[in-house]
């Protein structure tokens, strides 16, 4: 059996913690700059982030692309 990677940098990471790398490293306040979403400025919590942006798929794709490009 080979052992094949997965090119998607994203496999294996769960959304869960994404948000949470993203708010250790920015803040709620630079996540909110970066990505001018209410869930990351009024209040914010890794569980509102989470049920808003499971069902944003433009907000999501911007939230992993941030993440993608901090982790290189």
């Amino acid at each position: 059996m080979s052992k094949e990677q997965s090119k998607d940098p994203l496999h294996g990471v769960t959304l869960a913690t994404i948000v949470t790398d993203l708010v250790d490293h920015y803040g709620w306040d630079g996540l909110a700059e970066r990505i001018n979403i209410n869930c990351f400025k009024s209040d914010p919590s890794v569980k509102s982030s989470l049920k808003y942006l499971r069902k944003t798929q433009w907000a999501r794709d911007k939230v992993e692309a941030l993440y993608i490009s901090t982790k290189r």
